[in-house]
């Protein structure tokens, strides 16, 4: 079969300019939760204000990412990721000149409602430079991205709120979503044409139900992984007595072997031809891990941490699976618009689980949360059972490479 030549490196260029941009993001949407005990502090939060404060990231990114997708679709993805991430990093701008818990929630809202460009348009470029054979390990790639972000914010943060207040934290993150947009509209390329598909197989992701299982069940996982790192730091400095930059290191070190974790399950994916198995194999483990966090949230802190660890590498290890099968299942020509619509209900979970965690800590206690947050994986596998692996994934034969060129042929591209 023939191939054309693309160069090899550009593919991979792309891949690194969407996971820079997308990690740019992600020191806001998951690294936030690093300066809880600064915000607390500064801002005279309580715990359950504190939840709507991590919460509104996920909030702002609801009504927008499905538009997002669909510009991305007619646009492209340098365009969209560029404009969206600046205008990201201007409402964080603004976040750092707040000086009430009011005026900072309606920034990071609107942080996110913008920000959310990226979650979309990034993983729609890869998903049209990478061919079936090597999809799941390169979207597990720019999948990292997302614990990339967390663990420098992580790592970054409390330094940085000690050293300046929220507010130097806040420009920080600002100039990180402008570096962000920066790279992208200097790097990003569209990816070579998708092929003309028959009307039929063009199902709008909205009215496949496969999405909204995939979907549904992807975002019960988002429960347990919204609590775990979410609420790691709060939880170990408050709850615990661990110093708040203590406690910040081992957000940062879950999030650094979720990169890992990441990669490798998506390669897994790649070898078994599937992606939905594996995600369904990790989601049960979640369970267990989330289940045990609970019983020993009064455990010796040489017991609970290492068990925090591994159900937060968990609970972040699974998203790559659940991106892919996503822009599989909708196909190349409608990528955009599913893996928005995925997004869209991931973040219906990111903005309510936060405040709905910290209220049921409040009400009761972090070992009854925490064992309430087990209930969503779980009921998220009982959806994932009824769905099927995205089309030719299994049966796809691995195709030739030809050194130096793309793996994907005219004719899917």
């Amino acid at each position: 079969m023939y191939v054309r030549a693309v160069p090899e490196r550009y593919r991979w260029v792309v891949l690194a300019a969407g996971t820079f941009a997308q990690a740019s993001f992600s020191t806001v949407a998951v690294g936030l939760p690093a300066l809880a005990p600064a915000l607390r502090a500064e801002y005279g939060l309580s715990l359950a204000k504190t939840g709507l404060v991590l919460g509104a990231v996920g909030i702002g990114m609801l009504p927008t990412l499905l538009p997002w997708g669909l510009l991305a679709d007619r646009t492209g993805e340098r365009t969209v990721i560029a404009v969206g991430l600046t205008g990201a990093g201007a409402a964080l701008g603004a976040a750092a000149e707040t000086h009430s818990s009011t005026n900072l929630v309606a920034a990071l809202v609107l942080a996110g409602a913008l920000g959310a460009s990226v979650n979309a348009a990034s993983g729609r470029a890869v998903m049209g430079w990478f061919g079936a054979d090597e999809r799941g390990v390169a979207l597990g790639i720019r999948q990292t991205a997302i614990p990339i972000g967390g663990a420098a914010a992580a790592a970054a943060l409390p330094w940085l709120a000690s050293a300046g207040g929220t507010r130097l934290a806040f420009l920080a993150l600002a100039g990180t979503c402008i570096a962000g947009a920066t790279l992208a509209l200097l790097l990003m390329r569209d990816p070579p044409a998708a092929p003309q598909q028959r009307a039929p197989e063009l199902v709008k992701p909205v009215r496949d139900p496969r999405m909204w299982l995939l979907g549904g069940g992807s975002a019960l996982f988002v429960v347990a992984q919204a609590s775990l790192t979410g609420f790691v730091v709060l939880f170990l400095h408050q709850h615990r007595g661990v110093s708040a930059h203590a406690a910040a290191a081992v957000l940062a070190g879950v999030n650094v072997l979720g990169i890992g974790a990441r990669i490798g399950a998506g390669r897994w994916s790649d070898r078994l031809r599937a992606r939905i198995r594996p995600m369904r194999t990790i989601g049960a483990a979640l369970v267990a891990g989330v289940a045990l966090v609970s019983l020993l949230a009064d455990a010796p802190l040489g017991v609970l941490v290492p068990a925090l660890v591994v159900a937060g590498v968990l609970s972040l290890s699974w998203n790559g699976l659940s991106f892919t099968a996503a822009a599989e299942t909708a196909g190349a020509a409608r990528s955009g618009a599913a893996l928005g619509f995925q997004q869209t209900l991931l973040a219906v979970s990111s903005g309510v689980v936060p405040p709905a965690f910290a209220a049921v800590v409040g009400a009761t206690s972090w070992s009854v949360a925490f064992a309430a947050s087990a209930a969503g994986p779980l009921l998220g596998l009982l959806l994932l059972r009824r769905v099927p692996e995205p089309t030719g994934v299994a049966t796809r034969p691995r195709p030739g490479r030809t050194r130096g060129t793309s793996a994907i042929p005219p004719a899917a591209r």
